[in-house]
Formats: C-alpha cells, structure tokens, sequence
C-alpha cells in the first residue's frame, strides 16, 4: 500500500487528450496598394477551422466597408527565412476594391474564436491581428491636388515578425537583418504619425490621396497629378528611383512637405518587384555593391561620403546635424519646442509668434528624432552654411538643439564626436517649394490642438497644395 502511494507521488500527471492548441490568426496584404476596380487578396494563416474579416478605412473616423464571417481557415508554415523573404502563403481570401472606397489606409482585421477545449480548458477564446493596405484614387487628382504617400519602407523595416528586422535590438539573438520581405504579417506604424495628420486634416476639410513609399518608384506617374505631396512622421528609408523621381517632380514645379524627421536618412534597394527592402546600413562593406566601386546605391546613410547624395539636397536637412530630443537620453528634461528666427516669412502669417517665441512644448513636437542643416550665426539670427548639401536659397525658420546617441553615429569615420546639432524648420524653392519641419513629432502638435502647429500646417497646405 505504502509503496502503490508512493509511486503515485512520483508518478507523471496524466495529461488530458483533448487540450486545445494556442488559437491565432495572423496575414498580410498581397500588395499594399491598390485602386478601385482591382481586387485586394489576402495571406492569412490561423489554427482555427473558420475567422472573419472587417475591413474599414482609418481616418478622422473608421468606415466599414467589407465584412466576411466563416472564411474556411488553415494553417501554414513560416519559413526559416521568413523576415527576409516572405512567407510564402497562399491567397486565403480576394475582395474587389469597389469603387466607393475612398482613397486612404485601410485595414483588415482577421478574428478567431472558439470555446476552448471538449474536457479542460473550455473558456471561450478569441484572437486577432491586423493587415493593412493604401487604396489609391481611381482617378489620382481628380478630387484632391495633395498626395499623401506612407512611409510603408520604414514600416518595414521596424518589423521584426520572423525574426529580424533591419534593427539588432529586437532581431531574434539581437542580429540585425539586411534584407525585409513586405509579404509577412505586422509592422504598421501609422498611427504614431500619419494617423492624428490625417484625422486632424480630414476633420479641417482637407481631402488627401494616399500612396505608399513604393508608388513613388513603381508609379512615378501619379506625382503628374498633384500639387503637393506630403512626407509625415518617421519617412526613413528611401530608394533611388524614389528620390530620382520626386526630385523631378520638383524641378517641373511640384512642391513637397516633409511633415516628418529622419527623413530620407537611409537608402534602400528594392528586390522582388518590391516586395523586399535591402539595406545593409552600417555595414555597408559588406554590401555587395560596395566591392563594385560604383557606390551610387550603396544601402547605408544617404549622407555618407561614399554615396555622395546627402538628404539635404532633397528636404533641405539631414540626420548628421540633426539627432534626438526626448530619446535615446538626449535633452530628456528640456522643453521639446521650436524658437521662432523669422516670424514674418509667410509660414508663420496669423500666428502672431514673434521672433524668440517658442511653440510646441505641450505636444512634445520636437523628437524624438530631428533633422538639421549646419548652422551659422550672424546678429542673433542662424544662416544655413550649405556645406552639407542644403540647397542655396534655404530659409531656417525655427530651430531646436538636438544630438546624437553616440552608439548611433561613431560607426561612421567621419562623425564629429560629442557635436551637439539641431531640429531646424525651413523652406526652399527650386523649380517647387519644398518644406521641412524636421521632427518625426510634429503631427503631435496636431493631436494635441497646438494652436501655432495647426496654423503652420494649414498655411503649407494651402499655399503649396492649390
């Protein structure tokens, strides 16, 4: 008896038959953008026999447009290489783009549920995830003159699903990737920035188009359309064709807003018809076209010695003199706001700012990451050097001390140690007009009702986008 008690103690547990496996549902759209009179298609992969869709438009308010119950669900597997080279579904699911469907960013939201299992663990379960996509206007143009295109590359390039991203801090044994597949679940950043832009612009009777950073070098004919395109929040990787093609743009007159910082700060390679991303950063040596000698699209900082085609050409500002404010420990206690140096420029008209006045504190507006210009100064007032690239004729209309993360710049041999640069807001035109604000946040300032951002905003708006 004793020893039939004993065995029993140190016996395994006996382990029901019929315990549920985790539930999910994960996907990702076929294209991120799509027109009407196309069909959107869908990758989704979940453990449950049967999910549902909705999919709705989010701007000032989420519209439903489409909803799907009891889509037949099936699992499938995620390759090694996943983050680099996509996942490889199969298409669960087509919805035709109807043309009501008004341009913006959409997203469809996949949702399992079951009961659990048949003897043990029978609570009532549920899991989601999101996929999101642009649908642009059927006729680009035809009812807004201001595009609005997504920085989907940076997007893409945070999103460690699979396992890596173009980042080591959440690489899977913090390894850093170089290569980033588009056809993978997550990685949508829009509502940090473009979101409060667009819900705020929306709800002042601004009607946008959307695109994605892609459409810029796939469908370069779109900019023909509009008056204004817009860069909002975090727009850091960009391609060549991209530059090649928006800088044309602005040599024919077109004019562009660059409502975001880090901007432009990184070139990339697409691969796959643009499926993936190829940036090698600041490994660039290992980069094959580095042994090539021709280092015109070499996938490191766009400023880079090497590459020879500093940001600045194109916003007027760039990351080597810019860096961070309320992050990465840079000017955390400090006010993140903008000292106004020349109130009567046009931007500035019915704010009744002064020069020396600050605005932005409030919302944070200045950060976390910030763009700027080598500066000199000459009876109080600060003058771009143009030794950087920014082009001649660049007005700085505000400015905020910001600096770099010494992990993040003493990779590249040519950094100033310990330099201290700034947030700079300015402006040029050659051919159009091109705008900077030089801050990731500044649609912070719109969330928030900033009066002077909000003012700002509209005068680019309404100035450059008529």
């Amino acid at each position: 008896m004793l020893a039939c008690l004993v065995a029993s103690l140190f016996a395994p547990p006996v382990r029901a038959v019929d315990e549920p496996r985790p539930l999910f549902v994960e996907g990702y759209a076929g294209q991120l953008s799509v027109q009407p009179g196309e069909e959107a298609a869908f990758h989704v992969s979940t453990s449950a026999a049967k999910f549902s869709v909705e999919i709705a438009r989010v701007g000032e308010k989420r519209e439903v447009v489409w909803t799907g119950k009891d889509l037949p669900g099936r699992e499938h597997p995620v390759p090694e290489n996943a983050s680099s080279h996509g996942c490889g579904w199969p298409v669960s699911f087509k919805v035709p783009v109807a043309a009501n469907w008004r341009s913006g960013y959409y997203v469809a939201s996949l949702r399992v549920e079951d009961r659990g299992g048949l003897y043990t663990q029978r609570g009532p379960r549920t899991a989601s995830s999101d996929a999101y996509f642009v649908v642009r206007s059927a006729q680009p143009g035809g009812g807004a003159k201001i595009l609005l295109q997504l920085a989907a590359n940076t997007y893409n390039a945070y999103n460690n699903w699979g396992g890596f991203s173009l980042y080591a801090y959440n690489g899977r044994g913090k390894n850093q990737g170089s290569r980033v597949s588009f056809h993978r679940p997550g990685g949508s950043q829009f509502g940090n920035w473009e979101q409060p832009f667009v819900a705020w612009a929306e709800r002042n009777g601004y009607t946008l188009d959307f695109a994605v950073n892609s459409d810029l070098e796939f469908r370069p004919e779109l900019l023909a359309n509009y008056k204004l395109v817009l860069s909002v929040g975090h727009d850091e990787y960009w391609s060549a064709p991209m530059r090649d093609n928006l800088e044309a743009f602005i040599g024919r007159g077109g004019n562009v807003a660059f409502f975001s910082g880090n901007s432009v700060c990184w070139q990339v390679r697409s691969e796959d018809g643009g499926r993936s991303l190829v940036c090698f950063k600041q490994h660039y040596f290992t980069d094959p076209v580095f042994a090539t000698g021709d280092h015109r699209t070499l996938s490191t900082a766009w400023s880079h010695h090497l590459v020879k085609r500093p940001e600045n050409t194109l916003t007027g500002v760039g990351f080597l003199w810019g860096g961070y404010r309320k992050s990465h420990g840079q000017f955390m206690t400090e006010p993140a706001e903008f000292t106004v140096h020349r109130p009567e420029h046009w931007v500035f008209a019915s704010t009744d700012l002064k020069r020396g006045d600050v605005f932005g504190a409030k919302d944070t507006i200045v950060g976390y990451e910030c763009d700027g210009c080598e500066l000199t100064w000459k009876d109080g007032l600060p003058f771009s050097t143009h030794k950087d690239g920014t082009p001649e004729g660049f007005t700085v209309l505000s400015s905020c001390p910001a600096k770099w993360h010494p992990d993040d710049a003493e990779w590249y041999e040519r950094w100033e140690k310990g330099r201290v640069g700034n947030a700079v807001m300015g402006i040029y035109t050659r051919g159009g007009t091109v705008f900077t604000a030089g801050t990731t946040d500044w649609a912070h300032g719109l969330r928030g009702g900033d009066k002077a951002v909000e003012r700002i905003t509209k005068n680019i708006l309404d100035k450059l986008g008529k």
